[in-house]
């Protein structure tokens, strides 16, 4: 027993001086979490693996389990809510999700090429972006999410 223990320890530190060593002339070697151990294994190798054929399930009770299953019913920001009339200017429709809200304003910004060329980081209001991000000439797409808050009808 102290035996084993004797040689995973001289093993780390072996791995401890290589590794030192290794960083000074420029490289790295890759770092493992196993050690190596030499006690044999009181198990034959063939014995202890199971058949494969006893692991399968019947293909059709796997099947049946996911046609039972119900998909949740969209909630917090994947739930569509009313919005403004000046989204609605927009989008076209009553009632969308934030997620979804988000993802048409950056399809209409790019449709209508509105990122400053310069910064594409900055959007180029049109009119009826103007509507919605509150007269604002020019908008960070970090400010998007936030502007967009207030069309949202609770």
């Amino acid at each position: 027993m102290a035996n084993s223990s004797f040689r995973r320890l001289s093993g780390l530190v072996s791995q401890a001086l290589i590794r030192s060593s290794s960083s000074t002339l420029g490289f790295s070697l890759p770092k493992t979490n196993h050690v190596r151990t030499f006690a044999a294994s009181s198990k034959p190798a063939a014995a202890s693996k199971k058949p494969a054929a006893a692991s399968k399930k019947p293909a059709a009770a796997t099947g049946s389990d996911k046609s039972t299953k119900k998909k949740a019913a969209p909630s917090g920001i994947s739930k569509p809510i009313p919005i403004s009339a000046a989204l609605q200017d927009v989008f076209g429709v009553p009632e969308i999700a934030r997620t979804q809200a988000l993802k048409q304003i950056w399809v209409h910004i790019k449709e209508h090429n509105l990122q400053d060329p310069e910064n594409k980081k900055i959007i180029v209001c049109d009119e009826k972006l103007k509507k919605v991000f509150a007269g604002k000439e020019r908008v960070g797409f970090l400010e998007i999410a936030r502007l967009l808050n207030p069309h949202f009808i609770k």
